[in-house]
């Protein structure tokens, strides 16, 4: 009898796995590439979380990897074109596209995922979208970035797609497209979960490094990182690990190489191409932040996984959701204040002016001059200005100041506090087990897999009828008390 029991539950079992199988959502994720980086992290995070309750299919533009954990088709009219026009028409990537569903299942899929459908990398991308949906296809828009904040170059001049669920992976970008249009029926909280670095290692490693774990793309702010590391006192080095892929972000990365070498700073670029990753956390005392934009912000939450401190930067509306967990990083700055004097407020305004312009006629905003003056003058209102604020070039001038000029390197410690002691924290262990344990506890894989079905099974379910109203989202970005050079204009030419 026991036996019998044993087998009756085991057939029970395999029923109800049955079942699940036969009912299985079919996703199918669309992405420009599959290179490394964070969106294709990010697609790879959701299909280890759905894999065993969904199946799935991916196409891109780009033939991935081998070693990619999904059935891939490579369908080349999704690719990054450059702003330059293919040959390939919408509707027939639309159709290849279907076509590419129905081979992988017979009645196609439940719903497609599409990743950063905003960003104009493809100048058809939105159309190609439409065609889909004209063709009953359900679809998910994950936006990750938004051109309207900082990227008028990767802009869309058509209107965003309609009547369509959307996912933001943070609650400032949520909000923000609840204000643009977007209605909560149709809008989802989607954040990501966090890959635990597991570095933390017994055997002692001098740890005379600080290191800043980035692919140095100019939003990363590899300005900020270095002139911190004027003020490292314990003859530390800044050891940065990725070098950019993009022409704009090569040109100004090599200019900070040449400026560092010639004033023989204790800096290192690409040190992720020769040194092991976790070796180089290891052998760290803390790990850096000063990027002026993120995303999701792994860069927050990942160092603590390590047992190692973060410091640097905070972006306020980044971490919000962070701190709303109990993570701690009120530890970290939001503004390293610079005086205007160090510059020249004349050149300043008038390079700031010209970006302000040349981005208004980008996104095809008219601006008055009034509003320029305004906009400036809270910028510096205290007579200083926030160093991520300024663009390269005049970031060059004030490292080369505090080098060669004593009083400005004590009046930037006058100003900023922080900068008197670098990664200096008080009870910094027990600050790095608390977040730690958070962080773990809260972005598990789990909680991911959940929170994705839950999202799909109302994508499915749940028609909608919205807009995002483009010049409302464009306004919420483009904010003149808080305009960058270094994020909206290139300083490399």
């Amino acid at each position: 009898m026991f036996l019998i029991g044993i087998i009756g539950k085991t057939l029970d079992i395999l029923r109800e796995t049955n079942k699940i199988l036969l009912n299985a959502m079919k996703i199918t994720f669309i992405h420009y590439h599959l290179k490394t980086g964070g969106v294709t992290t990010v697609l790879r995070q959701q299909i280890d979380a759905i894999g065993q309750s969904c199946e799935v299919l991916v196409l891109t533009g780009e033939r991935p990897d081998p070693d990619f954990p999904a059935r891939v088709v490579h369908i080349p009219g999704l690719r990054y074109t450059d702003g330059v026009r293919e040959a390939i028409e919408p509707e027939k990537v639309a159709e290849t596209i279907c076509q590419a569903i129905l081979s992988r299942w017979n009645n196609g899929c439940d719903l497609i995922h599409v990743h950063n459908p905003t960003i104009a990398k493809n100048v058809n991308f939105l159309k190609v979208l439409n065609a889909l949906k004209k063709r009953g296809q359900k679809l998910f828009l994950q936006i990750h970035d938004f051109a309207e904040d900082g990227r008028p170059t990767a802009y869309f001049k058509e209107e965003y797609i309609t009547d369509c669920h959307y996912g933001a992976i943070n609650s400032r970008d949520y909000n923000i497209l609840l204000k643009a249009g977007l209605k909560k029926e149709g809008l989802h909280k989607i954040p990501n979960t966090i890959n635990s670095l597991s570095v933390i290692s017994n055997i002692e490693q001098k740890q005379n490094r600080i290191l800043y774990p980035v692919r140095a793309i100019r939003r990363k702010n590899v300005g900020e990182a270095i002139l911190l590391s004027l003020f490292f006192k314990k003859g530390e080095t800044l050891s940065i690990t990725q070098p950019p892929n993009s022409p704009v972000d090569i040109r100004e990365y090599e200019r900070w190489k040449t400026f560092v070498k010639k004033n023989r700073l204790s800096v290192k670029f690409d040190e992720g191409l020769v040194h092991d990753f976790h070796a180089l956390v290891r052998s760290s005392r803390f790990i850096v932040t000063t990027s002026i934009t993120e995303g999701f912000g792994f860069s927050f939450l990942e160092p603590w996984t390590a047992g190692k401190l973060l410091w640097g930067r905070k972006l306020p509306d980044i971490c919000h959701d962070f701190e709303q967990k109990g993570i701690r990083l009120d530890h970290l700055y939001t503004r390293l204040k610079i005086p205007v004097d160090m510059i020249g407020s004349g050149r300043l305004f008038e390079a700031w002016k010209k970006c302000v312009k040349k981005t208004c006629d980008l996104f095809h905003v008219s601006i008055e001059e009034d509003e320029l003056k305004n906009g400036f003058y809270k910028t510096i209102q205290d007579e200083t200005i926030d160093f991520g604020l300024l663009g390269e070039t005049f970031q060059r001038t004030v490292i080369k100041q505090v080098l060669t000029n004593r009083p400005w390197f004590k009046k930037l410690i006058e100003l900023n506090p922080f900068l008197s002691s670098p990664g200096d924290v008080p009870g910094k262990g027990a600050l790095i087990e608390h977040n730690r344990q958070i962080i773990e506890r809260t972005y598990t894989m789990a909680r991911y897999r959940n929170t994705l079905l839950d999202i799909y099974e109302k994508v499915v379910k749940i028609p909608v009828r919205h807009r995002i109203d483009k010049r409302l989202l464009l306004n919420m970005f483009l904010d003149l008390e808080r305009f960058s050079l270094l994020k909206w204009c290139d300083d490399s030419r």
